[in-house]
């Protein structure tokens, strides 16, 4: 089939689709991005190629394009007519849920080739049998030694399933154990399949986290359950999938892992593209334990006792190095202790080196800690792969090296921490990396830990990840920002790449006559933090007063959403619900049931509801935004990136600040208008969105809404 076939076929699926699709309304930027994707992704050239043709397109469309159904049938069906796969990224669970049980259902309901699709989960949500067989009946003996919980990590923060079977557990070993004769026997009775998101009440994490299915546990096909493995029976069937819907975590946690397709072999799109850069930092970050050192005292007896059961010796003195490693960390929690307190006297702080250079006290121990991690690191892998390899070779001898292998594994993750931050911390380049000391309380300890990340999610991104695909989608209903795709490029590291193309459509909603955005114009300025929240809350509660139906107040702080809350009078408390008072899922089913009953309902949010909240009509016919959503000044990572900036004589403000702010306004007025028949307003408390040059760059990039201002109670156009 030709190039040219290939496209005319991608958008003729579309055109199936779309006739296929009940009470269909016919949208142009959908058809534009359909259009888009076909012609830029026919020709690339996928395999094994000397100089491969690539193709990335980056599409911005707006709430209601349906750029999952423009993405998706022209992708899968170019990938079906070219026997390859398609791997859908993204970054939240509910977009997920839509594609597994309505999107993909409806295209493979509408393309006359079938094809099969599947969710990708990373290990970590599947039980490891070997583990919970060790576990289960056995009274927490044999199974405890092997598969202990982690003695280190803080304690729950509330008590969970108190109540197992109709039974209260006053021990929580005797709890533990009893939750996983539950899982085995569901397990051996074939209710269960080993996943965790099946499971009808969910483990406390330490609890799951003793019987999860983890990369350093695992023996993979020499493991002797492997055949019964739920993880690697999920893989088989990812296998069969034409079609694999995964999310960014996981795909770049995956790279040259082979847990998903080769991305070189493949086309792939990123939905909710615009988490990409946080996510590349998030993974290319490290952070290591100062204060939850019991660990330590386990890895020689257990190096030991493996090189033991298997007949070698350990060459190295690991009780001595064990111990150094520890005295060096209980140094470097010293000195961390004597610098935080230097800070503040609070035991909640976060404390960074500036630009990247640790002071020299730190240096000593840092280098020691590194050494002495390496001395271990280096043989508990080769215990390791002799485990591996006898396992291989000696297939009777499988499951007693499965387990030795899994008790190794337990170590390894802290280890590899220790090991992997400490060279991040003593690291020195032109570039610098953030590097910075935290103690938190949260637990009710005091933890101490060092953490260091690169500061440019373009660099790793280009390096990692856009250096092995070849034919990408990448889209959002934000990857704009102030009217330019510049910022969106430069933090993914496309900018610099010759193959990569962008388009923004347009929303089908007429947002001129659906909606208002309302600038108050408050005397107090907003970076006078007391003074601006008192007026804010106060203009905020008389705005409440009049809210008929649902409506949306996001906050920038939850210093300021707390005002807010300790405001309300008696008549106003009986209509908010406040984030985090109750679970997510409940809190938007009460305000639902409110609304639809008659009853005005307003949510308070925070960040995490200013984006993917879908509340249509009557359920959000406003949203408030208290202030302009600029990120805490006092974040490491874009402290440290401010500064090297600063260094290099660019400005960190008009070049980060400015245009990170304007994509987040652009998510939280989104919450807005939904549907093509809804009538909504935005009212902004902070005039700085009109008044400054920075704020009407924002305005720029934001849907054409009618703007008015309200000036000491009189509403005027702009």
């Amino acid at each position: 089939m030709t190039d040219q076939n290939l496209a005319e076929l991608s958008l003729a699926a579309f055109d199936q689709m779309v006739a296929a699709t009940p009470a269909f309304r016919s949208r142009t930027g959908q058809r534009e991005m359909a259009e888009r994707i076909a012609t830029a992704l026919h020709n690339v050239a996928l395999g094994d190629h000397a100089d491969p043709e690539k193709a990335i397109a980056v599409i911005q469309a707006g709430t209601g394009v349906g750029k999952s159904a423009a993405y998706l049938s022209t992708t899968v069906a170019m990938a079906l007519a070219r026997k390859t796969r398609v791997v859908v990224s993204t970054a939240t669970v509910a977009l997920q849920e839509q594609l597994m049980t309505k999107d993909l259902p409806a295209l493979a309901a509408a393309l006359d080739t079938p094809f099969v699709y599947a969710l990708a989960k990373g290990r970590g949500r599947y039980v490891c049998k070997l583990k919970l067989e060790r576990l289960a009946g056995s009274g927490g003996s044999e199974g405890s030694e092997l598969f202990g919980v982690d003695e280190d990590a803080p304690p729950p923060p509330t008590a969970f399933a108190k109540q197992l079977k109709g039974q209260d557990w006053q021990d929580p070993e005797e709890r533990r154990m009893a939750l996983y004769d539950t899982l085995a026997n569901a397990l051996a009775a074939g209710q269960w399949d080993g996943d965790r998101d099946s499971l009808s009440d969910q483990p406390e994490p330490r609890d799951w986290a003793t019987v999860a299915t983890e990369r350093h546990t695992c023996t993979a096909r020499h493991c002797p359950l492997f055949r019964s493995c739920s993880y690697y029976n999920a893989r088989t069937l990812l296998a069969q999938a034409q079609v694999i819907v995964a999310n960014h975590d996981l795909v770049l946690a995956s790279l040259g892992m082979k847990a998903l397709p080769d991305l070189d072999n493949c086309l792939v799109v990123f939905d909710e593209g615009h988490h990409l850069p946080a996510v590349a930092l998030d993974q290319f970050s490290g952070a290591m334990d100062l204060s939850g050192l019991r660990w330590l005292d386990k890895l020689p007896k257990t190096l030991h006792e493996v090189a033991e059961k298997m007949g070698v010796a350990v060459e190295q003195d690991v009780t001595t190095l064990a111990q150094q490693l520890k005295t060096a960390l209980l140094d470097a929690g010293r000195i961390t202790m004597d610098l935080l307190r230097g800070v503040t006297a609070s035991y909640d702080i976060v404390h960074r080196f500036p630009d990247g250079v640790l002071p020299e006290a730190f240096i000593d121990p840092m280098t020691l800690i590194h050494g002495h991690a390496r001395g271990l690191s280096e043989v508990l892998e080769a215990l390791g792969a002799e485990l591996k390899l006898r396992a291989k070779e000696d297939p009777p001898q499988a499951a007693q090296c499965s387990v030795q292998y899994a008790r190794l594994g337990q170590m390894a993750p802290k280890l590899n921490s220790v090991l992997g931050t400490s060279a991040m911390l003593l690291a020195h380049d032109t570039q610098p990396m953030a590097k910075w000391l935290k103690s938190d309380t949260s637990s009710g300890l005091v933890s101490l830990s060092a953490h260091a990340c690169p500061i440019v999610p373009g660099e790793l991104l280009r390096r990692h990840l856009w250096s092995q695909v070849r034919g990408a989608v990448v889209t959002s209903a934000s990857l704009t920002s102030c009217g330019s795709f510049d910022y969106f490029l430069g933090e993914t590291g496309l900018d610099t790449l010759d193959h990569v193309s962008t388009l923004a459509v347009d929303s089908p909603f007429d947002y001129r006559t659906q909606g208002q955005l309302l600038v108050v114009e408050t005397a107090a300025d907003p970076r006078h933090v007391e003074s601006f929240t008192r007026e804010m809350v106060a203009a905020l509660q008389a705005d409440l007063r009049l809210v008929a139906h649902g409506a949306l107040v996001l906050f920038t702080s939850r210093v300021q959403m707390k005002a807010a809350v300790d405001a309300l009078d008696t008549a106003l408390l009986g209509v908010v619900l406040v984030q985090g008072q109750m679970s997510r899922s409940r809190l938007l089913g009460s305000h639902t049931a409110r609304v639809e009953s008659g009853q005005p309902s307003v949510i308070f949010g925070m960040q995490s509801f200013g984006e993917g909240l879908d509340l249509p009509g009557q359920l959000c016919e406003t949203v408030f935004i208290t202030k302009l959503p600029f990120a805490s000044p006092s974040d490491p990572v874009e402290e440290a990136r401010s500064e090297w900036l600063k260094r290099e004589g660019r400005d960190p403000f008009s070049e980060l600040v400015v245009p990170a702010t304007g994509i987040r306004l652009l998510q939280w007025t989104g919450r807005a208008i939904r549907t093509e028949d809804d009538q909504a307003r935005v009212v902004c408390y902070d005039k700085r969105l009109l008044s400054m040059a920075f704020g009407r760059r924002m305005l720029q990039g934001l849907p054409p809404y009618a703007v008015l201002r309200r000036v000491r109670g009189q509403t005027l156009p702009v």
